[in-house]
């Protein structure tokens, strides 16, 4: 059954260095305060995985947890690019950075693969692009049934899964409701999982269109208040469209991308917020 700990209690307790570790939140409910606090404990050489990366990896890569990033697109939404992942490819600042580029339904294939107990997911992709021949984690292969060509990937089984929610009730279950992408399916998958969530309750009040992830697929459950922010949790805050647009200056020199890991990270932590 999950239990319930402190933030850094559970990034502590669950990532290692050298561990898979993904990330993961479509939209709304990435969870930033994760991401921050993986930073802020110094962990090294993780290979990244997430649909559609964002700043929070951006940041990851910067502050050079990262070595490799599984991944399919990656740009600050609406803005441009990330810069901090640029540099880590063209420049190898902060480390040399390792891609492994899908698409989006190869990656959620991969996630369901994984969370399913199974070696390969297949679907009818990649037909037509040139990713087969830069990614050696597609493969072509031939339905036994139709003889119709389709593409395998396989499952994607990472070794901590962290996302975040709105609510769990004391006993670690979880609920979520709005645009949910592919959380449960990188928590079923995942040998190790961690929830921040917005609040922690006592009982659950059941949302339209919510999902529910049981304690018992949960390792550990953290209450992390605006954890999601500048991305935004339903009917809890809105997106911060205006911090995405500053995080391109942020991001896009070095000493101002150290000067943010100084003063807003580690600046964070000392001050509690």
């Amino acid at each position: 059954m999950a239990e319930i700990v402190s933030l850094a209690d559970g990034v502590g307790r669950l990532v290692r260095d050298g561990d898979t570790v993904a990330l993961e939140g479509f939209t709304h409910l990435i969870p930033h305060a994760a991401g921050r606090e993986i930073i802020r404990q110094g962990r090294r050489d993780l290979t990244l995985v997430r649909m559609t990366p964002d700043i929070v990896y951006d940041q990851l890569i910067g502050a050079g947890c990262a070595r490799k990033l599984v991944f399919s697109w990656g740009g600050n939404p609406g803005v441009g690019s990330l810069h901090r992942f640029r540099d880590a490819v063209q420049n190898g600042w902060p480390a040399p950075l390792e891609i492994e580029e899908h698409s989006h339904a190869g990656m959620a294939n991969r996630y369901v693969a994984g969370a399913s107990g199974l070696p390969f997911g297949v679907l009818r992709g990649y037909s037509g692009t040139d990713l087969p021949e830069h990614t050696d984690t597609i493969k072509q292969i031939t339905c036994p049934f139709t003889g119709e060509q389709l593409a395998a990937v396989p499952a994607l089984n990472p070794d901590v899964s962290i996302i975040h929610a709105q609510r769990a009730d004391r006993r670690g279950n979880v609920q979520i409701w709005g645009l949910v992408g592919v959380q449960k399916e990188a928590v079923l998958a995942a040998r190790r999982s961690l929830v921040t969530v917005e609040e922690v309750v006592d009982d659950l009040e059941p949302v339209p269109g919510q999902m529910m992830l049981p304690s018992w697929a949960v390792t550990y459950v953290a209450e992390a208040p605006h954890g999601a922010h500048p991305s935004y949790a339903q009917d809890y805050y809105d997106r911060d469209n205006a911090y995405y647009t500053e995080w391109d200056s942020i991001g896009r020199k070095r000493d101002s991308f150290e000067a943010w890991v100084r003063d807003t990270v580690f600046g964070e932590e000392v001050s509690g917020k």
